[in-house]
């Protein structure tokens, strides 16, 4: 049996390995990002997302392991949208060892309770396009594809 798995908001104290789940994000996404640059980079400005009251970083436990991550920012809609603003979740993150088990579902679910109490109706994410697992994950939990960022260089 799996020991319970408990979800919180991060703390300042949770960065260091906040910093190594950041790396497993690049990691994975690096084979479908090819205009990532190449060496150390970062993606997020972790202490803010913690101290932000626009945003709620969340992590699951269990035996005292943090084994993953998300968030979600408050951000304002273009003006010709529905919605004054909306929720915007990023850095999705499990440990390898823990995936497949719902634990992204669980964190998802914990920061849509959250956009809700700031009276947030429409959450929206990024995800490549390649990265069919995460997607398949996604619209379980009812996204659906959007607008398809395309890019090229010149």
């Amino acid at each position: 049996m799996m020991t319970p798995i408990t979800i919180r908001p991060a703390t300042l104290i949770d960065i260091p390995t906040l910093e190594l789940f950041e790396q497993g994000v690049i990691s994975a996404e690096r084979p479908v990002a090819d205009n990532l640059r190449s060496g150390d980079i970062t993606y997020y400005d972790l202490a803010a997302l913690i101290t932000s009251d626009e945003c709620q970083l969340l992590v699951a436990e269990t035996s005292s392991k943090l084994i993953a991550s998300g968030y979600i920012k408050v951000k304002p809609s273009p003006a010709h949208h529905k919605y004054t603003n909306h929720g915007y979740i990023g850095f999705i993150y499990v440990e390898p060892e823990f995936r497949g088990q719902g634990i992204s579902q669980q964190v998802i679910k914990a920061l849509f309770d959250w956009a809700k109490q700031q009276g947030i109706t429409e959450v929206l994410l990024d995800v490549y396009n390649d990265n069919a697992p995460a997607i398949k994950a996604y619209e379980k939990l009812g996204f659906k594809k959007s607008l398809v960022q395309m890019r090229v260089e010149v």
